[in-house]
């Protein structure tokens, strides 16, 4: 069995692989690495039998329902994982078979409900109830710490010392322990009494994920993340710059509108020279009542660029085809030195 890892920010994921065979599994794929995913795959000419998450993540985004939408592979979740899209739902003591390697599912809650953790030979993929030097949260939605207890030591830490521990996060620049080691050194394994454990999982007081809301969204409906929209929207618009725009507006160009989507009250403090105003909340319900010629130049404009590239986009939907969005935004043209129009 031969085991890649990937790294992205701290989280790490692995494509597990057989040798004679070339079947492989992906184990908590992560939205941003993608492409090399796939790179390695093309390059060891490897068959992806599964995308397997080990649990509903809070702090990244999961890429198993895009991979396997575009490369036709099941996505594989645990039995109790909230996701409505998982092709297939282990139950603990279940088995993945891609040639060679037998990868068991192991039901380990307590860092989340639907945790799972499975293992294959030496090696044991902990997702995130057992890191190195640490273990999952329990503050989180549907973590425990009674649960996480059970889970550690009443499961993975009677794994053979010898056994190879993956985890899902890599935070201190460590990407691979053993059991053994984990029970020596780990810091929160110290607290063996079940009081003990639990009172301290209590009092962690971590900081919340960055992106603790969406990711959780995402992850448990398969939906799509606000990057990968804006990115979505900003492949269908063409863009102006900010000298562009100062340059038709100093030539009396007739034929382009700047409509500003920011909300009233940003408008009237301040917005480009003979905009007009229409909230992006209320575009797809006024836009034709404003500009009932489809034909007509707009050019969306907001506070940072990125509302009006998705106002734009929207504009094209709507059959505005000659829809732009300004790159930049009102910051941007501010600080570029450019009139600025205010509401009296």
């Amino acid at each position: 069995m031969h085991i890649e890892p990937f790294a992205n920010g701290g989280c790490r994921s692995y494509l597990i692989s057989c040798e004679t065979s070339g079947r492989a599994i992906l184990i908590d794929p992560e939205i941003h690495l993608v492409e090399r995913y796939k790179a390695a795959i093309a390059r060891d000419g490897l068959s992806l039998s599964y995308l397997l998450d080990t649990h509903t993540h809070a702090d990244h985004f999961s890429a198993s329902r895009q991979l396997g939408a575009a490369l036709g592979v099941p996505v594989v979740h645990g039995r109790k994982s909230p996701a409505p899209f998982a092709d297939m739902r282990l139950d603990d003591g279940e088995m993945l078979v891609a040639g060679d390697v037998r990868l068991v599912a192991l039901a380990t809650p307590g860092h989340t409900r639907d945790s799972m953790c499975f293992s294959a030979g030496d090696a044991l993929f902990t997702g995130d109830t057992l890191l190195i030097g640490g273990t999952g949260r329990t503050d989180l939605p549907t973590g425990d710490p009674e649960q996480l207890y059970d889970s550690l030591f009443g499961r993975l830490l009677k794994f053979d010392p010898a056994t190879r521990v993956f985890p899902g996060h890599d935070y201190k620049g460590n990407s691979e322990s053993t059991i053994g080691q984990e029970i020596e050194t780990n810091p929160r394994l110290q607290k063996r009494d079940r009081q003990e454990f639990v009172a301290m999982m209590r009092e962690l007081n971590l900081a919340a994920p960055t992106h603790l809301t969406e990711a959780l969204r995402t992850n448990m409906s398969g939906g799509i993340t606000v990057e990968q929209l804006l990115s979505e929207a900003a492949h269908t618009v063409p863009f102006m710059s900010l000298a562009e725009l100062h340059d038709q507006l100093a030539r009396g160009t007739n034929d382009l509108i700047v409509l500003d989507v920011r909300e009233k009250d940003a408008f009237a403090k301040g917005h480009i020279p003979g905009a007009r105003h229409l909230a992006r909340g209320q575009l797809e319900l006024r836009i034709n009542e404003l500009f009932p010629d489809p034909t007509v130049r707009i050019l969306a404009c907001c506070e940072f660029g990125k509302i009006s590239t998705l106002a734009a986009a929207t504009l094209k939907q709507l059959g505005f085809m000659r829809a732009v969005a300004l790159d930049g935004g009102m910051k941007a043209w501010k600080d570029a030195g450019y009139a600025v129009e205010a509401d009296q």
